[in-house]
């Protein structure tokens, strides 16, 4: 590892220059440079976890590991810095030099109280030991574990000395002494997660095996495994969402599933109104807040799109959202949905057009009540503006995870954060450009409604200082020695070397947050023979603090200055102090987002459409669903049947709006019973004897009829599957996915590991991780 600290950038003149294009900031010669070099090691994987909140500690793993005859080597070295990464010690020692996980090793407590574990694997000698720390790394203390871990260690988020973590026999073993000592309380489990006060929630099998999903057992314990209750049966899947609790249930009926959501932690049970889906199809939960879900329903056959329902409060009653959702099963999540941090109500997602296929973005700034396409930067170029045959083709397509599955040059998915309002950074295309294979950067400063054209070609970039700085790195097979960075919000970029031997670079990290002025780049020379990890540090950038005289008031969601309701959405107004793009100052760690609110009257745009209506396309009125008309609108309500009598509209959940429009609405309980026949009347205790007899047969009769439909599925689907293809309204070419297998094959422990990113579902779910590296 070679550690080349770059200090201070010390301001000088700075050059402004607009619409894409660069210019170099010539700054002064650093405070400080630094070369290290710690130790030679071969070239691996190098991982990176920052450890609390402002302490400046970050940990690097770097990791080797070959094969060898019928054995395998691994090498590990462990470095600690405590002043963000400026320099670093070999701690390796602290570890006996023993071998980390590469995948799962390092677990940081999302509580920033400095606890760190480091999962070590020294089989050789028969097992595997757990390296913990309480002091931010300073030391670790070595336990050997009675098991093998299958999945990374899971903090309690409410109590961070209290660990779950899964076997590689699927036993679920837990701590409540920060590791020190396990114990297991329960055996052939699928799932796991935590939910809220202390409880944990999983899916476990009876016959031997995960994999037949749809026959498992949902059981939640809030006493740490010291006893159980099954709160559902016939389980295909399950995930944890806001306030809510859904899980995916077979029917009984052939394949079909639906599904079904708590809102008291499985205690009581209702029917979700949505759609049932068979074994070609998915549920996926895009979106969970306490107020409402947006969830994925999957068409039926090999479209690769579906339709976004919404819920309301309950998590019961859905609407529809938007129809012709991209999301394909090419890979392990393949949906451009994209929630906007940066300013309440802002999504974003793809759809495939009906008449050619093309996918175009589109967003919503009223949590989905109404979606439309982007607006064209005005300093981009478009090829086909003067096309006869599509002219409406001159579009801002926003590349997300649907991109980087066809693969394109998209090295970062959108990025915005909370305490940066409004700022969003994105790869995209305009148009049919040949740029589409190689994407640009684009920058909004209003949350999605406007988008200036800001660095060209792919790069890698992050959001500093709570959006006073935007530093970038232009992601390229050549070797590299220079940042960009912009001070107003992506206008104006600027570049610096940061070394005078270029480096062929892999990363680079910040302080999660984004209200670090450091940044970390990581890559390797030309021999190959060390990971090289660049800090930079902004700092002295900026001669001052930020003072009230350089922020202005911005109201968001501004469309119409001079109309009265310009700015309300969701049923009030926020006003923001942002910084001025002109001031050149430091926020600081201390920074605190400022707004006030005024409350809106209720207009078309406070509602969803209700149960049974949607609004078609470029209309925001709400039209009744042809495959309801002259139906009842009843669903099942906690036990009874409720009818609903709707003139079309239903409020959305969150909205604050007072007065104006209000529609008639009324839910009537027509006093006649309703109960899900996907969940047995004793699902809520443990089974008996007497009723275990009955689901064995019951499983025997399953398992016949999965057999049987497997065989149909293979003569089906891989002796004859088709072939999804959409095409990017920006591209030349069609693009074809690979051969659609679907979420619910995804292989239980691609679950079981979770990713970083929440964007599961009932049918295919993940554990959000507290690391990030």
């Amino acid at each position: 590892l070679a550690l080349e600290v770059r200090g201070h950038l010390s301001r000088s003149k700075i050059q402004t220059n607009k619409g894409g294009q660069q210019q170099d900031w010539r700054c002064n010669a650093p405070d400080s440079t630094n070369m290290r070099d710690a130790m030679d090691v071969t070239m691996g994987s190098l991982s990176l976890a920052w450890v609390g909140d402002g302490s400046g500690v970050l940990l690097v793993l770097t990791t080797f590991q070959v094969p060898l005859f019928m054995m395998r080597f691994g090498q590990s070295n462990l470095y600690r810095s405590e002043d963000y990464g400026k320099t670093f010690q070999d701690i390796t020692h602290l570890i006996n030099h023993t071998f980390i996980q590469t995948d799962f090793g390092i677990a940081i407590s999302p509580d920033h109280s400095g606890k760190v574990m480091l999962t070590g694997d020294v089989s050789e000698i028969g097992g595997f030991r757990l390296f913990r720390s309480q002091d931010f790394g300073m030391t670790f203390v070595p336990t050997d574990l009675p098991f093998e871990p299958l999945i990374q260690m899971l903090y309690n988020p409410g109590d961070c000395n209290t660990v779950l973590t899964l076997s590689t026999t699927l036993d679920l073993w837990l701590s409540e002494d920060f590791g020190a000592t396990w114990r297991k309380i329960h055996n052939s489990v699928c799932l796991v997660i935590w939910g809220p006060k202390h409880s944990i929630y999983f899916t476990t099998h009876s016959n031997g095996s995960c994999n037949d999903r749809g026959m498992l057992g949902l059981k939640k314990t809030t006493d740490y495994g010291r006893t159980f209750k099954t709160v559902a049966t016939r389980v295909y899947s399950f995930v944890l969402g806001g306030r809510f609790l859904f899980a995916s249930i077979m029917t009984g009926t052939g394949t079909e599933r639906m599904i079904h959501v708590s809102v008291d932690g499985g205690e009581v049970w209702n029917m979700a109104q949505l759609p049932t889906v068979n074994h070609e199809q998915f549920y996926s939960i895009l979106s969970a807040s306490q107020d409402m879900i947006f969830m994925h329903v999957d068409d039926p056959g090999d479209s690769g799109v579906g339709t976004i329902y919404v819920s309301d409060d309950r998590g019961a009653v859905f609407s529809k959202s938007l129809e012709r959702h991209l999301y394909t099963t090419t890979g392990p999540q393949d949906t451009d949905f994209t929630t906007i941090t940066s300013l309440r109500g802002v999504y974003m997602t793809s759809r495939v057009l009906f008449a050619d296929g093309a996918v175009e973005t589109v967003i919503t700034f009223d949590q989905g009540a109404k979606w439309q396409t982007l607006r064209r930067p005005q300093n981009s170029h478009c090829d086909t503006e003067t096309s006869t045959n599509r002219p409406k083709r001159c579009r801002l397509h926003i590349h997300a995870s649907y991109s980087t599955t066809m693969k394109m040059n998209v090295p970062m998915l959108p990025l915005s954060q909370p305490n940066a309002v409004g700022l969003i950074l994105a790869h995209g295309s305009v148009g049919d450009a040949d740029s589409a294979l190689s994407p640009d950067v684009y920058v909004s400063d209003d949350g999605g409604y406007s988008w200036l054209l800001a660095l060209r070609g792919p790069h890698h970039y992050a959001i500093l200082d709570s959006g006073g700085l935007l530093v970038a790195v232009e992601h390229t097979n050549a070797p590299v020695n220079q940042i960009k960075f912009s001070t107003d919000e992506g206008q104006c970029w600027h570049t610096y070397n940061f070394t005078s031997d270029p480096m062929h670079f892999s990363g680079m990290d910040s302080e999660p947050g984004s209200r670090s002025m450091n940044v970390s780049l990581w890559g390797y020379r030309n021999d190959f023979s060390k990971w090289v990890v660049v800090t930079i540090d902004f700092r002295e950038l900026f001669t001052r603090d930020c003072t009230e005289a350089d922020y202005v008031q911005w109201l968001a969601h501004s469309a119409d200055p001079s109309g009265a309701s310009d700015g309300c959405v969701l049923g009030y107004k926020e006003t923001f102090l942002r910084l001025r793009k002109s001031s050149v100052c430091w926020n600081g760690r201390d920074y605190a987002v400022t707004k006030k609110m005024s409350p809106c009257p209720c207009t078309l745009g406070d509602y969803h459409c209700d149960f049974g209506y949607y609004r078609p396309e470029n209309s925001s009125e709400c039209v009744e669903q042809e495959e309801m008309k002259g139906r009842p609108l009843e669903f099942c309500l906690n036990g009874t049947t409720e009818q609903l009598q709707t003139s079309g509209y239903r409020k959305i959940p969150g909205d604050q709006c007072e007065g104006g429009f209000q529609p008639d609405r009324k839910e009537t309980d027509v006093r006649r019973m309703c109960t899900s026949d996907a969940l047995h009347p004793n699902s809520l205790t443990e089974n008996t004897s007497q009723n275990t007899a009955v689901v064995v047969m019951v499983v025997m009769a399953i398992l016949l009829l999965s057999a049987v439909t497997g065989v149909w599925l293979v003569k089906k689907y891989v002796c004859g599957g088709r072939f999804l293809v959409h095409r990017y309204s920006v591209m030349r070419e069609h693009v074809e996915a690979n051969k659609i297998e679907g979420v619910d094959d995804v292989d239980t422990h691609y679950m079981e590991t979770g990713k970083a990113q929440y964007n599961e579902d009932s049918d295919q779910v993940c554990v959000k991780s507290p690391i990030r590296s």
